[in-house]
Order: structure tokens, then C-alpha cells, then sequence
């Protein structure tokens, strides 16, 4: 069965419920979790207002306290759990190339993530950061909604 199993978080309310989930899913496994959160490299000429009015140091910091943040809350709950967790935050402008590279590094044989659910022109414009995953990775990735 499963040993490490990485839980990708951005914070969002999907990402929170797939945490809850994987971390129980772990549990009950008897498996141990690596929390991965990731932040957009900084960027002069961007319309992320964030960089735009923040120098580049500025920005690093912001991005490592935020990113300390939501690591801190997955590593509460898996405390509270019982299960086995370390967290790592990667700076990368692929989200999902950074959840795989991360996966391998870590030797996690699954991963758990949301799907927010994004439909239509949405979906076309944005993209699933979740599709690019499940069409990229090697490793089995288990989809919550």
C-alpha cells in the first residue's frame, strides 16, 4: 500500500477539505505526509498586483511567511492526527511541474489534491493545475472535489 503521500495545498478551500481527507486516508494506512505548498517566481513585468508593488525581496519574504503559514496548518492537523508529517515549500512558475517534482523527491507513491472544479471559459483560461498532474505524473494521483 501507500507510505508517503504528498498533499498539495494552496490554501483554498478545496485544497483545505483534500487535506483533511488525505491526511485521514493516511491515517488509516498507516502512512506518513509530505505537505508541498508552492509560490510563483517573482516576476518585473506582471499584472499580479503583489508584484507589482513589491520589490523582489519583498515579495520572497512575503511568499516564505505565507507559504510557512499553510504548511503550518497541514502539519497541525496531521500532528493531531498522529501521522507523520514534514513540509516543503518550492518557489516555481508550474504548479504542477513543482506537485511531481516534489512527489519524486520525497519518494511519495501517491498523490492527494482538489479539484476546484472550474468549468467553461474558466476552465479554458485558467487551466487545471489537477489535469496537468493527472496527464504528467507517473505517480498514482487520487483527485477529491
Amino acid at each position: 500500500m501507500y507510505k508517503r503521500i504528498l498533499l498539495p495545498t494552496d490554501g483554498s478551500n478545496a485544497s483545505q477539505r483534500a487535506i483533511l481527507s488525505g491526511i485521514d486516508f493516511a491515517k488509516s494506512i498507516g502512512a506518513e505526509v509530505v505537505a508541498m505548498t508552492g509560490t510563483p517566481e517573482f516576476h518585473t513585468f506582471t499584472a499580479d498586483s503583489e508584484m507589482l508593488e513589491q520589490t523582489p525581496e519583498q515579495y520572497a519574504d512575503a511568499s516564505r511567511v505565507r507559504g510557512q503559514r499553510l504548511l503550518g496548518e497541514v502539519l497541525a492537523v496531521a500532528r493531531d492526527a498522529g501521522v507523520p508529517c514534514t513540509g516543503v515549500q518550492v518557489v516555481s512558475d508550474e504548479a504542477y511541474e513543482s506537485i511531481i517534482r516534489s512527489a519524486r523527491e520525497h519518494m511519495c507513491d501517491l498523490i492527494v489534491m482538489a479539484s476546484h472544479g472550474r468549468k467553461g471559459v474558466k476552465a479554458l483560461l485558467l487551466g487545471s493545475e489537477t489535469q496537468k498532474v493527472l496527464v504528467h505524473s507517473a505517480i498514482p494521483v487520487l483527485v477529491l472535489r
